[in-house]
């Protein structure tokens, strides 16, 4: 209701499309709902529009290709740089390779990107959502689409208020098969980030992917073309939350998208060879309105609905230049310099501040722990579970065996071998598995889990206890690795020889 209301000022020299829109708006008065007014934003051409079409086509470049790239890791390893394999337990980014255990990595990153989200929002606004967030990428995608085959915003809204014909026929059925191709490469491409991506295309072509595959590429492919190509402003306005919160890291020194009116009021019409003198630079043309993705007034001030893209900027600099006034009536600026602009005075922008020193500082934090974090993660984990029934076995020499199951993790990607020794009994003997001969080396291949049947025997007489604390102790003398796990060591009770608990 923001953006319609912002557009019923000014009505007898507004366009024709929006007086109809404040018409309807009057005609609702009263009531708590209305319809929603499509926005046809008008196509514009400027520097921000260049580079917004280059990140454009950055960011759906990146998230295209990145499964095709290749990362070398060893046979029998995947070899897609990045990787997220939900099913082997394992994230695979680059040379870096992420077990279950390591989650802490991925909640790092995502604290990472969050307070780096802070600390841009605080300097340059919603600059996120103007450029780089999926919804408007892929908008923006749907929306070049639309003007190629059905014309600009004048255009498409002559002819969606014909009858239908040949001509609205071909070119509706033409936009939406384009939209529904690009959402079908959306929701696959994003599917081929969790499988091998050559694997799964040719699965899929073949129907011999799994149903789970399908069933997700088809709700992918729905959520994109319903929200890109229906619903676009609409989630910007009344779906997504950042908006709602976004206040929070704002302060009267964030650059935002805005109007300069010390410059631009008292607005109003120009002719040709009027003077400008006692009046501003705008002349009250509403191409700030046309081109707006989400149909607000810019010169009503910062609002929810502005995602921040700046193509008012361009807009507005164009017709600038037509009537031969400076340029950067709208602009990025902020709320201290437009205020001290009003009263004739000229202020710096203030980059280091309390707030962005803040997100700076745990920007850095957060980078430090995380980076520590990687470097120093463990690349060989040891766990042992002993057997409890029974607790141990008497042998007929009189000796106590028991039994372990001892799991090793290769988190490297390079083949192991480990010597094992036993510490914290006299005179035991170990062996490995229960048949064949007794293994020497514990071989374990890279990126993977190796289970191996342990037993630890002792004499009973040099048992001081009915629970003895043991540790076992891999050693890898190649790459100069020593893992140890604790357990115990379980003996007859006696009340000399009490169990501990």
């Amino acid at each position: 209701m923001t953006a319609l209301a912002s557009k019923a000022t000014n009505e007898k020299a507004q366009p024709a499309h929006i007086r109809a829109e404040a018409a309807r708006l009057a005609a609702v008065d009263g009531q708590n709902y209305a319809d929603r007014v499509k926005v046809y934003p008008a196509s514009v051409n400027g520097p921000i529009r260049r580079v917004k079409s280059a990140l454009l086509i950055a960011c759906l470049a990146f998230y295209y290709l990145v499964p095709w790239v290749r990362w070398h890791r060893g046979s029998g390893l995947p070899d897609q740089a990045i990787l997220l394999d939900i099913a082997g337990r394992r994230a695979y980014l680059f040379g870096i390779v992420i077990w279950p255990q390591q989650i802490y990595l991925l909640t790092g990153a995502l604290i990472l990107a969050a307070v780096g989200l802070f600390l841009v929002t605080s300097l340059f606004g919603r600059v996120w959502c103007g450029y780089f967030c999926p919804q408007t990428v892929w908008t923006d995608l749907f929306m070049w689409i639309e003007r190629m085959i059905e014309g600009d915003a004048n255009h498409r809204r002559r002819r969606d208020a014909q009858p239908w014909g040949i001509d609205k026929l071909w070119r509706k059925t033409t936009k939406h098969a384009l939209w529904l191709l690009v959402a079908f490469s959306t929701g696959g491409a994003w599917i081929l980030y969790y499988v091998d991506a050559p694997s799964l295309v040719h699965e899929f072509l073949h129907g011999e992917a799994e149903v789970a595959t399908y069933f997700f590429i088809g709700l992918f492919t729905a959520t994109t073309y319903l929200l890109a190509g229906w619903a676009r402003e609409q989630v910007c306005t009344f779906m997504c939350p950042w908006p709602r919160f976004q206040s929070a890291m704002f302060d009267d020194q964030t650059l935002a998208v805005s109007y300069r009116s010390w410059r631009g009021e008292s607005r109003g019409r120009h002719k040709a060879g009027d003077s400008w003198n006692g009046r501003g630079d705008c002349v009250d043309c509403y191409r700030c309105v046309a081109v707006c993705p989400t149909g607000i007034d810019i010169r009503d001030g910062i609002q929810l609905e502005c995602i921040g893209c700046g193509l008012c900027v361009d807009a507005c600099n164009n017709v600038m230049k037509k009537v031969g006034r400076p340029k950067n009536l709208i602009f990025w600026d902020t709320a201290t310099r437009l205020a001290a602009a009003t009263k004739g005075e000229m202020l710096t922008y203030r980059l280091f501040r309390p707030r962005t020193l803040m997100y700076a500082t745990l920007v850095s934090v957060v980078l430090i722990i995380l980076g520590t974090a990687t470097l120093i993660r463990t690349r060989v984990d040891l766990s042992i579970e002993r057997d409890r029934t029974p607790n141990y076995v008497t042998l007929s020499n009189g000796a106590i065996r028991n039994g372990y199951t001892v799991r090793i993790e290769n988190r490297t990607m390079n083949p192991a071998r480990y010597e094992v020794r036993v510490g914290g009994l006299k005179g035991e003997t170990l062996r490995i598995g229960t048949e064949g001969p007794n293994l020497e080396w514990l071989d374990v291949q890279p990126n993977q889990v190796a289970t191996f049947r342990m037993f630890v025997q002792a004499p009973r007489d040099i048992l001081q206890a009915a629970t003895t604390p043991i540790h076992f102790e891999l050693i890898d003398s190649e790459h100069s690795r020593r893992v140890e796990g604790t357990t115990v060591f379980e003996g007859p009770e006696t009340r000399d020889h009490p169990r501990i608990n």
